[in-house]
């Protein structure tokens, strides 16, 4: 998951900064809220029917889509979100509002770009994992 998080925090810096670095001023990790969301496919966290469309569109067009709809989710509350310490916001990130409008979310995650400077998902994650395994072997194990 570790390269997973660090992908998607290419993704997060580009897309919403302001709320990235107050996020990372307060400590506040992908892994606090990020896991949660993506192990359940978002069941837990989101009404039943939206999480049925976000899983009618994951099935379509893959892992990506998980990680756009947690910045969707990020970006339709980054104003809540940037007024709130690491408590409120880990709190407001693991129970979400009960009344989420589907069309307001989809237009949040339509907003997303999952491209940016180091490419597109698939290869920002692949350069995540690469630079993972390199700092995580031993010295005598690189090539």
């Amino acid at each position: 998951m570790l390269t997973y998080f660090a992908a998607f925090e290419v993704f997060f810096e580009e897309n919403l900064p302001k709320l990235f670095a107050h996020f990372k001023s307060n400590n506040l990790t992908p892994d606090i809220y990020l896991i949660d969301w993506i192990f359940t496919l978002y069941s837990k966290s989101l009404p039943l029917d939206v999480a049925c469309r976000v899983w009618d569109v994951f099935c379509r067009d893959g892992e990506e889509f998980l990680f756009r709809t947690a910045l969707g989710i990020l970006r339709l509350y980054e104003d809540v979100l940037t007024h709130m310490d690491f408590i409120h916001n880990a709190q407001f990130l693991t129970r979400l509002p009960e009344h989420i409008n589907t069309h307001t979310l989809f237009s949040s995650i339509s907003a997303v770009s999952m491209s940016c400077r180091n490419g597109r998902w698939s290869q920002v994650r692949v350069f995540s994992l690469r630079n993972h395994k390199l700092t995580n072997s031993s010295p005598d194990k690189r090539i």
